[in-house]
């Protein structure tokens, strides 16, 4: 019997007994879908990960505050070190002599409103202090406009560059918000320049932010005591490692640090940083296969209770084919390939509910439509392997059977 007809005989099977074998492929199919769409919502996320820290460059660095982990009872706490004063990067910048680009920037809102005339944003965008080399440090592109002049950074003019939600917000369609006045807590600004559109996700979103001059921002809502962040673009990936040494040498002697004391700030790079969060998700991961793993033990089980059942129910039609001239092989295929189709067509099942499920998820959190062909074909494997473990023992025993007594049964 060829393996095409041994499928078709496990269909006709399958149609024989509707419901168990629905059940069975139910079970099978939530395992599935269990697995799969945790790791594609992971698959999803990661993808959203790098394309977030991609902002910053490859060829870019930052110092900033250093944050150290606390032991609490079962929780997670981070103790803030001494924060990177306006004047300690100010002076890193004057004394660092890497042919480098150095940025001096802060977050100062992050949940900010923006209105212009009777519109306003949602409290959901982000203000930042920007210098001169602030777009090439973080990755963004000009769409309209203009940029910062080196008077304007230096005077601190009441200037603003917005992304493209907040022009989409609160200006009309059609119309440039170049030129026009918007205002932020009271105070009013021109809009000169709008950023390119660079998306949003999970970590950040460039659409909704927008830029003011440092020395404004820091004039007007930052304090003395705020923490600022120092970003240094070199020309060349290869100069990454040494200009981020010397950077580290350059800040340890602003700071006063001695020879035996540890770093009071930290340097991160995108790749790190990306890394870092990727490591959290390896618990979530490991969650999804025990979930798949204990579900698929169950549908196992459950699959193989099927074949016995019909190994039983089959009793004499195993005896008829014997009579024939079917062999043991013959049998243990036919029950074999029965097994191994219910769970295919389950595990099937399970991969597009599981897809589905993990990137309606990831959609929701910022992330990307993603097809995880390496769970997909991992999916249908385990599928393969469960189906030969749950029907080895029926298609043994229905091989055994003789076929004298199997004639007689009932």
């Amino acid at each position: 019997m060829s393996l095409i007809e041994n499928i078709r005989q496990a269909l006709r099977a399958i149609a024989a007994t509707k419901l168990r074998t629905l059940l069975t492929m139910l079970i099978i199919a939530f395992g599935i879908m269990a697995l799969v769409g945790i790791l594609t919502a992971i698959d999803s996320l990661k993808n959203s990960i790098n394309e977030s820290f991609s902002f910053l460059g490859a060829n870019t660095f930052t110092i900033e505050r250093k944050w150290t982990e606390m032991q609490g009872k079962g929780e997670r706490r981070f103790k803030p070190g001494p924060p990177l004063l306006y004047s300690e990067a100010i002076e890193f910048r004057h004394r660092y002599r890497f042919p480098a680009k150095v940025s001096v920037h802060a977050q100062f809102d992050f949940v900010a409103v923006v209105r212009h005339g009777s519109k306003q944003t949602d409290p959901n965008v982000s203000g930042w202090a920007a210098d001169e080399h602030f777009l090439e440090a973080k990755g963004y592109a000009l769409e309209a406009g203009r940029y910062f002049t080196s008077q304007e950074i230096r005077e601190g003019a009441p200037v603003m560059v917005v992304g493209k939600d907040l022009v989409k917000k609160i200006f009309d369609e059609n119309i440039s918000p170049l030129g026009k006045f918007v205002t932020y807590k009271g105070q009013r600004f021109q809009v000169i320049g709008v950023l390119a559109t660079q998306g949003s996700s999970m970590i950040q979103s460039t659409d909704r932010s927008f830029l003011i001059p440092a020395s404004y921002a820091r004039r007007n809502f930052l304090g003395p005591n705020s923490s600022w962040t120092v970003s240094v673009t070199v020309a060349d990936v290869n100069q990454l490692a040494t200009a981020t040494e010397e950077a580290i040498g350059t800040m340890r002697m602003v700071r006063g640090l001695g020879l035996q004391e540890e770093n009071d700030f930290a340097v991160e790079q995108s790749d790190e940083l990306a890394e870092e969060l990727f490591s959290q998700l390896i618990y979530v991961r490991a969650a999804a296969i025990l979930i798949g793993i204990i579900t698929l033990f169950g549908a196992a089980v459950g699959l193989m209770n099927i074949m016995l059942v019909s190994v039983t129910e089959r009793t004499m039609e195993i005896g008829v084919s014997k009579a024939l001239g079917a062999t043991k092989q013959m049998i243990r295929r036919q029950f074999l390939v029965e097994a191994v189709t219910i769970c295919l067509l389950g595990g099937l099942m399970g991969i597009v509910l599981g897809m589905a499920a993990g990137n309606l998820v990831s959609i929701v959190l910022g992330g990307s439509f993603v097809v995880p062909w390496v769970w997909i074909i991992c999916g249908l494997l385990v599928c393969f392997l469960v189906g030969l473990a749950s029907g080895l023992y029926p298609a043994v025993k229905a091989s055994r059977l003789d076929p004298i007594e199997a004639l007689r049964y009932e």
